[in-house]
């Protein structure tokens, strides 16, 4: 099978394209490099640079390879620039997945995989959070992910076209084999900005509220390895092939972890003090955000591998430490 990967040079992108090829896929990838990195992609992968925007050039894409499915990543994904910027993410989130959509329908490509986000959900009603509770976005990234969805639905309904959506939490930690990780510019993500301080590139980590209903008061979030994010486009992409409809899953751990106890286990694998100020809450945190993904268990055979935090902190400082700058360095 021949599966394109948009945004395959980026964090979960590039992840799941080492798994895809791992697993005898052929692995096309199409990136403009926005904020992936050449030297996150496969050596073995097809690689493209250029935008889903341009259909032009999708058109070219689809013409030359032969494509089975396709895995989208290609999305901007920074809660605090969308609400900054909004319009550059309804132009690259909405209007690149709608031409996207055009250039596959035109081409009878008739399966996708699509990266969505516990965003989503808004302030959850419930948790943990399962895949019919109400969608209520309170980000315009969240809006942007939630409409790319409800393009997919209605364009299914008008086209032979099945989609699986995986709505996803705190995505972290690097591929075992230390070649690729996480590398963000700003980062803004928790684990990373821990791993800073004993790396020499910060003083302390921020904790923003300490007076949140939670077991210590702070944030609780829910963290899932980014290998088996990977995993799960891979079987939802099976599921696909297998005539599965159309559907929507999320994926977590099913386990919450607050803000202090990550900083506590990010100290136990680096062995450094790593100090950290309590500082005033942020507007639009959530206090608890926990998966189910007992559909995804279910329906997809998706079991997560790396479950316990430390491992997946430790996956994250091994590669941190050997690329204390990311890909820019190299």
């Amino acid at each position: 099978m021949r599966i394109l990967v948009l945004g395959g040079a980026g964090y979960i992108g590039s992840h799941t394209v080492y798994e895809l090829i791992d697993e005898g896929y052929e692995v096309v990838i199409v990136d403009n490099l926005q904020t992936g990195f050449r030297k996150a992609v496969h050596p073995e992968a097809v690689f493209y640079e250029g935008d889903i925007r341009n259909r032009k050039f999708m058109d070219s894409v689809f013409e030359k390879e032969h494509i089975d499915g396709v895995i989208h990543f290609a999305a901007s994904s920074q809660v605090g620039e969308s609400m900054r910027d909004p319009l550059k993410y309804y132009s690259n989130n909405l209007c690149g997945t709608e031409v996207l959509l055009e250039s596959m329908v035109a081409h009878h490509v008739d399966k996708i995989v699509f990266s969505s986000t516990a965003a989503t959900y808004g302030e959850p009603e419930n948790i943990p959070i399962v895949e019919t509770d109400r969608t209520l976005p309170t980000n315009c990234y969240g809006e942007t992910k939630l409409s790319m969805e409800k393009m997919f639905h209605w364009t299914s309904l008008a086209h032979p076209l099945r989609f699986v959506s995986l709505r996803y939490f705190n995505a972290c930690g690097a591929h075992p084999n230390g070649k690729i990780g996480e590398a963000h510019n700003p980062e803004t993500h928790l684990i990373p900005l821990i791993l800073q301080v004993p790396n020499n590139q910060r003083e302390y980590i921020s904790i923003f509220g300490n007076d949140y209903d939670t077991k210590d008061g702070t944030c609780v979030r829910d963290y899932i390895h980014v290998n088996d994010l990977a995993q799960a486009h891979i079987l939802a992409m099976k599921y696909l092939c297998d005539g599965g409809e159309s559907s929507i899953f999320n994926l977590g751990n099913g386990v919450g972890f607050t803000v202090k106890e990550v900083v506590e286990a990010a100290r136990r694998v680096t062995k450094h003090p790593i100090p950290a100020k309590e500082e005033e809450r942020r507007a639009g945190d959530p206090s608890t955000l926990i998966a189910s993904s007992e559909k995804a268990k279910r329906v997809l055979g998706w079991k997560p591998q790396y479950a316990e935090l430390e491992t997946i902190i430790d996956t994250a400082w091994k590669w941190h430490k050997a690329h204390p700058d990311g890909y820019q360095a190299e």
